[in-house]
């Protein structure tokens, strides 16, 4: 399933209110609470800051990929959040992450996880996408560009 499958208004966040990394996973995770993606908030939290103990995903160019595995969630599930001003982290490249993408997967399904991953990964190699992304002002706008109309 294609990550423009996935993502729709209620799973977008814009702006972001959390100013420390903890606070944006959980901010994020309430996104997906919200919109009935997982079935316990505690075991998602936990699990991503899990994959945070063995490296932040705090990529570069402003750009962050927090994720786990839980058996909280059914199939792939993925929250996206914008935080203009940026918050600290612990990027590879040192600078305050502003794009969210905030990936839950299944344990027992890789492969749609690894898809999620590499699609955002390409997508946000581009400048224009990542300034369009941090001047979008609602959740509409980010679905637009994420699905490309």
């Amino acid at each position: 399933m294609a990550l423009i499958e996935l993502i729709q208004e209620s799973l977008v966040k814009v702006p972001l209110t959390a100013a420390h990394k903890d606070d944006i996973i959980r901010e994020l995770i309430e996104v997906l609470a919200s919109a009935g993606r997982i079935t316990d908030s505690v075991a998602v939290y936990k699990a991503v800051l899990a994959r945070e103990s063995l490296g932040s995903t705090g990529l570069t160019d402003g750009i962050a990929i927090p994720h786990g595995k839980t058996t909280a969630v059914a199939d792939l599930a993925i929250a996206v959040g914008v935080a203009p001003a940026g918050i600290d982290f612990d990027s590879m490249d040192g600078q305050p992450s502003r794009i969210f993408f905030l990936i839950i997967a299944p344990p027992d399904k890789s492969g749609p996880h690894i898809e999620a991953l590499a699609e955002i990964a390409h997508m946000v190699q581009s400048a224009s996408f990542r300034r369009a992304m941090l001047g979008s002002r609602n959740a509409a706008e980010v679905v637009e560009l994420i699905r490309g109309d």
